[in-house]
C-alpha cells in the first residue's frame, strides 16, 4: 500500500506532492456568466493552503447550453480567461496540482439556466421546456470540439490538467448508459455509446499535448442519476479511455464501503486496478472522511483518494492528517463555522440539503 503522504507521479510527467485530492464540488460561488467569483477563488485557495496534493475545480461548463447549476464556473468564453488565470496562478503558488473538470449537463441542463431546450443522447420524457431532445450528429461533433477547446483554454490559463466528467448522469454519462439506443454509430453497442467520450479524450490529448494531465470520471454502476451503467462495461470503458490517452480514472462510488450491485462479493476498486495498466492512476471518491478511510481505499488498489464532504468541514485535512492523534470534524457545523472555513454564505445555502454538513438553525 502506498503512503498517503508520498508523492504520486502520472505518466504524463506531472507529479502530485501527496495522494490526497480535493474532489470537484458544485459550489455555486461564481458569477452567472461563468466568470470566476471571489468566493470560489477563496474557497479553492484555502484548500490549497491546507496541503491538498491535487485540486479540481467544480464541474466547469464547456458551452452556454451545458450549464447545470447557478453560479457555475465557465470555460467557453474569452471573458473567463482573466479569472481562470488568477485561479490557476494562486493554486500553483500553493504547490498543488490544479486541474479543471470539463462538464456538460445534457438532459440535466435546465432551460431556466440556459434558455435552450436540453439535449441528450436520446429524447427524454415528460413535459415542458426541460424535456431533452436527441442531439444531432453535427451537435455531437461540435460538443467534442467544445470539450477540447475548454481544455485548451484551461491550459493557456495555467491549469496543468483536466478531468472529463463522464459520471453522475450528465451528458457524457447519458451517452455511456445502456439507455442510449441510438442507431447512428453514437449509441447502441458499447463501442457506439463510448464513442463520444473516446473522441473527447483523443481531441483533448491532441490539442493539449502529452504533458497535459488528463483523466475521466466514471460512475461504475446504475445508481442515482447514473441510470443504465453496468459494472463490467465500465471496467471495459476505463481500459479504452486509458488507451485513448487518459492518465487517470476517477471512480465516483458515493460510498467506498458499499458492495457492488452486480458483483457484491468482489471489490470494485480492486476490479478496476486489475484491469488498468499500473501506469494509469486510479482515483477513488466515496465517503472518505478519516485517515483510516483513506488508507483503506489505498490498500484496495487506489493511487489517490478524492475527498469532498470532509474537505468542506476540514480545509486543512491533508496537513492535519499527518498527526496520528488527530480526528477530523464530523459535522454538522453552523453557518458561521462554515463561513470561517471559507465556505461562502451562498455555498452554505446550497449545502443545507446535506444535514450532516450544515446544522439546522
Amino acid at each position: 500500500m502506498a503512503d498517503l503522504f508520498s508523492s504520486l507521479s502520472f505518466r504524463c510527467g506531472i507529479s502530485a506532492p501527496n495522494r490526497v485530492a480535493l474532489a470537484p464540488l458544485t459550489n455555486t460561488q461564481s458569477h452567472d456568466d461563468g466568470t470566476l467569483g471571489d468566493d470560489e477563488l477563496r474557497w479553492l485557495v484555502r484548500r490549497a493552503r491546507g496541503g491538498w496534493g491535487l485540486i479540481s475545480t467544480c464541474a466547469a461548463h464547456v458551452s452556454p447550453e451545458a450549464k447545470g447549476f447557478v453560479g457555475q464556473l465557465g470555460l467557453f468564453s474569452d471573458a473567463h480567461d482573466a479569472g481562470l488565470r488568477q485561479l490557476a496562478s494562486a493554486l500553483v503558488a500553493e504547490k498543488t496540482v490544479p486541474i479543471v473538470q470539463l462538464y456538460h449537463g445534457g438532459a440535466r441542463s435546465p432551460f431556466a439556466l440556459t434558455g435552450a431546450r436540453p439535449v441528450s443522447a436520446v429524447a427524454g420524457e415528460g413535459q415542458g421546456d426541460d424535456v431533452a431532445r436527441a442531439m444531432t450528429e453535427r451537435e455531437i461533433l461540435a460538443c467534442i470540439d467544445q470539450f477540447a477547446s475548454a481544455a485548451e483554454r484551461a491550459q493557456r490559463a495555467g491549469f496543468v490538467g483536466a478531468e472529463v466528467h463522464g459520471a453522475h448522469g450528465y451528458l457524457l454519462c447519458q451517452f455511456l448508459s445502456r439507455n442510449n439506443t441510438r442507431a447512428d454509430g453514437w449509441g447502441g453497442s458499447l463501442e457506439g455509446r463510448a464513442r463520444i467520450v473516446r473522441e473527447v479524450i483523443r481531441a483533448v490529448r491532441s490539442r493539449c499535448g502529452t504533458g497535459f494531465l488528463l483523466g475521466v470520471r466514471l460512475s461504475p454502476e446504475d445508481f442515482g442519476y447514473a441510470a443504465g451503467m453496468d459494472l463490467d462495461e465500465s471496467v471495459a470503458l476505463a481500459r479504452w479511455f486509458a488507451e485513448d490517452g487518459a492518465d487517470f480514472v476517477h471512480l465516483s462510488l458515493w460510498d467506498y464501503n458499499k458492495p457492488s450491485i452486480k458483483r457484491p462479493s468482489e471489490d470494485i476498486i480492486a476490479l478496476f486496478r486489475a484491469a488498468l495498466d499500473p501506469a494509469v492512476r486510479l482515483l477513488v471518491a466515496g465517503r472518505i472522511g478519516t485517515v483510516a478511510d483513506a488508507n483503506a481505499v489505498l490498500a484496495r488498489g487506489a493511487d489517490m483518494v478524492s475527498i469532498g464532504r470532509a474537505a468542506i468541514l476540514e480545509p486543512d485535512w491533508p496537513t492535519r492528517a499527518r498527526d496520528a492523534n488527530w480526528s477530523p470534524e464530523a459535522g454538522p457545523l453552523s453557518r458561521d463555522e462554515l463561513i470561517e472555513r471559507d465556505v461562502s454564505a451562498r455555498f452554505v445555502e446550497y449545502l443545507r440539503r446535506f444535514k450532516t454538513i450544515v446544522r439546522a438553525e
